[in-house]
């Protein structure tokens, strides 16, 4: 059995907690979440230099999820160009604007930034038509469902750490799988910024990757929102996050005004009409969706080839874990080596 690790001990060390709980009581809204005690599924020694919700921010950042984000789609699939958003850079902004929210509602930043950098961990390969199809995969073959929100929570309990999981506590696992708008709602306000952040961030940054592409010409956006949220993206998301904060801060509760809530709505639904599920972008859906048929039924039917780093369990749940995994580039030359021929070689 492994031994427990022991942190340092030292005059800032032992004084630590203490000092954060009375920061905590002195400065936070009696609404938000204090970062003691912390509540994980394996009781562990708390560090002397970081908050609970520090540490699973840490060990978010450093995990191997984490890292594959970089190649991960967030609209445009395999993009040329180095500016245009990844699954990463969504990730960043979300968390960026978050901490913003809550730091101006007196809330928990560390649990905020924790949850926000973690909730897009178990996001597939190819962005929303990659999960789509997934989805459609494991229905079709097994009768089950693939949601991105649920995906991450087990990549930080069961996934990493060869298995072991990171050991996150309560709040942020919560914030992780709520995040979605599907799910059931946030436990915490932090983990409601998070889940009205995530559209204020990709809609707008969507908005901007879509011109820059010459996709979408900004001469397009719909007058109605654009009057009420601005012509850039940075003043939208302005208008969007001064909203949320003094709304949230009359209510006590994470909530936008009805004007600005229908503005982004709208806008929402331009961008699923003109761009998410619009021609530039849906003309690859069906190679996506051939790519993930491809590598879904090749380790149904061989799964003696997923890596022994995926844990066992059952054939659904290993093939999953497999290829939601997977980056952008990397399931293309999987899916690549199966289903296109390579010249001969004498």
């Amino acid at each position: 059995m492994n031994k427990v690790y022991e942190h340092p001990s030292g005059a800032v060390a032992d004084a630590f907690a203490a000092r954060i709980r009375a920061r905590e009581e002195a400065d936070l809204s009696p609404l938000a979440t204090r970062s003691y005690p912390a509540v994980r599924e394996f009781a562990e020694p708390d560090c002397g230099l970081r908050t609970p919700f520090q540490r699973d921010r840490d060990r978010i950042v450093h995990c191997k999820a984490f890292r594959r984000l970089k190649h991960k789609t967030q609209v445009f699939v395999l993009p040329v160009g180095d500016h245009y958003r990844t699954r990463l850079t969504h990730t960043l902004e979300v968390t960026q604007i978050s901490r913003t929210v809550a730091r101006a509602l007196a809330l928990n930043e560390d649990l905020v930034e924790a949850i926000g950098l973690g909730h897009d961990l178990g996001h597939p390969p190819f962005g929303h038509i990659g999960e789509e199809a997934l989805d459609e995969r494991l229905t079709e073959r097994f009768g089950q469902t693939f949601w991105h929100n649920l995906h991450s929570v087990r990549v930080v309990e069961v996934l990493e750490r060869d298995g072991r999981g990171l050991n996150l506590t309560a709040p942020v696992r919560d914030g992780i799988a709520a995040h979605s708008w599907r799910a059931v709602a946030p436990a915490t306000l932090e983990g409601h910024i998070i889940r009205f952040v995530d559209r204020i961030a990709y809609i707008n940054h969507d908005i901007d990757d879509a011109v820059r592409g010459g996709v979408l010409d900004a001469e397009e956006l719909p007058s109605g929102p654009i009057g009420v949220l601005g012509d850039t993206g940075s003043q939208r998301i302005d208008t969007l996050v001064h909203d949320l904060v003094e709304q949230s801060a009359l209510a006590g509760a994470i909530v936008q005004s009805e004007t600005i809530g229908k503005a982004m709505s709208d806008l929402r639904d331009f961008m699923f009409a003109r761009l998410y599920l619009g021609p530039e972008v849906t003309h690859e859906r069906e190679k996506i969706r051939a790519a993930v048929r491809t590598l879904f039924n090749h380790f149904c039917d061989h799964p003696e080839q997923i890596p022994a780093s995926i844990p066992d369990g059952e054939l659904s749940r290993r093939v999953t874990d497999y290829i939601a995994g997977m980056t952008d580039r990397f399931a293309v030359a999987v899916f690549e080596a199966l289903a296109v021929p390579t010249a001969f070689t004498p």
